[in-house]
């Protein structure tokens, strides 16, 4: 038996079955009609923001679409959080539809086409540079509009935060302006006439050792200061990006975000004059909404081979590619996972479970002890809300496409 990571608390189960939200997982099967299914809770979601405030007092928040932009999500996520921060031209597209405010909306990411940048401009939204030469491209881009443009920088840190699941900061990065190159860039900008909005200091995301990323953020409102000290221009925001992740696998400690911030708030009370107008931001995604989202698949066959049980499900890697083991992961590890019924027996069988795509890349359940299961039976994994069906293969072999549903109580939103 391999182990699997811990069912997040916020769920619970009334006479073997598990709820989500007011409703049964089956309720939610019948009321859409199928599987495969991801259900987000919005009001996980809301439990956390509340987390957030109490652990960061005068920080503000914003959500990182790319983790989940469902667009129902993503319009309630808009009345929770104090901005959004986007990727791309479409993500753009759905914080705006969402209702968000344009001026807190911000947008990041290498490669931005001349046409991003223009919609941006158009828009109102703050762009966060990757290099001198997007620089360049917005200021003429806002030039030939006749707009002035929301522009920041974004730094590549001379640091990267200790332990993340991925390294976004020091050394040679895609991402952001090297921090020795960047006063000219700041310069630049404010000198043509640009709205300077500040800095974004991303290292790393999915951390769970609170102290690296005390640290990180220590070391982040340092170089925001020397950076604006040098380019003597003061930034009217500092976002310093995310890093707070989840438990996925059963060996993840917990997260203790209170300690982070206490720690930031120490930081920030000592913070040099130059940042003292400027108001702190952290970016949040999966820590916000990957707790929240639970994916459904049915079992549609049940098979024995060589002495193994497979239960193989109608769902698989094209929406969870992640839980598969294949989107960054070294070492396969088992995301937490059940049946949606639980029976009166305390029978438990070892299984695989397996999706349905012709690929041995294809297993969610490895190794798991699960009650006795039959065909027709439903499968919940958990841990769906973030960096699920928008990060999947979902044209991979040509299976239709997951449905998404986000609830709040009984109903859809």
């Amino acid at each position: 038996m391999k182990p699997t990571g811990p069912i997040p608390p916020d769920f619970t189960w009334r006479d073997g079955e598990l709820l989500i939200g007011g409703r049964t997982a089956d309720d939610w099967i019948g009321i859409t009609g199928d599987t495969p299914l991801f259900v987000y809770d919005i009001a996980i979601v809301r439990n956390r923001v509340a987390r957030f405030r109490a652990a960061f007092p005068g920080i503000s928040l914003h959500y990182a679409v790319k983790a989940n932009p469902h667009p129902p999500l993503v319009r309630a996520m808009t009345a929770l959080v104090d901005g959004l921060d986007v990727a791309s031209e479409g993500e753009a597209r759905v914080a705006l539809a969402a209702g968000a405010d344009p001026g807190r909306i911000s947008f990041a990411g290498p490669g931005k086409r001349d046409r991003e940048l223009s919609a941006a401009i158009e828009a109102g939204i703050t762009i966060n540079l990757e290099s001198a030469g997007e620089a360049e491209r917005a200021l003429a881009i806002g030039r030939g509009l006749g707009r002035t443009p929301r522009l920041a920088v974004r730094l590549n840190p001379d640091f990267e935060l200790k332990g993340s699941g991925m390294k976004m900061g020091g050394g040679a990065k895609p991402f952001g302006i090297d921090a020795d190159q960047a006063v000219p860039v700041i310069r630049r900008i404010i000198g043509e006439g640009a709205d300077y909005r500040g800095l974004h200091i991303f290292a790393g995301s999915q951390a769970l050792d609170a102290a690296a990323i005390s640290e990180a953020q220590i070391s982040a409102i340092a170089l925001a200061a020397r950076i604006s000290e040098q380019a003597a221009a003061l930034p009217p925001r500092v976002n310093l990006g995310g890093g707070m992740g989840i438990r996925y696998f059963a060996s993840d400690p917990p997260l203790d975000e209170r300690r982070i911030g206490e720690a930031l708030a120490d930081a920030l009370s000592v913070r040099p004059d130059i940042l003292s107008g400027t108001e702190f931001t952290i970016e949040l995604g999966r820590w916000l909404v990957g707790e929240a989202g639970v994916y459904l698949s049915r079992i549609v066959d049940r098979k024995i081979s060589h002495g193994e049980t497979f239960l193989v499900v109608d769902g698989g890697l094209h929406h969870q590619l992640a839980a598969s083991g294949n989107f960054g992961t070294v070492v396969r590890r088992n995301y937490p996972i059940s049946l949606t019924k639980i029976g009166r027996s305390t029978k438990l069988m070892l299984v695989s479970v397996v999706g349905c795509l012709c690929t041995p890349l294809d297993r969610l359940g490895d190794h798991v002890e699960l009650p006795d299961a039959q065909v027709g039976d439903a499968v919940a994994l958990f841990l769906a809300g973030a960096y699920g069906a928008s990060a999947s293969p979902q044209s991979f072999l040509g299976h239709p496409p997951p449905m998404e549903i986000t609830i709040d109580g009984t109903e859809i939103l």
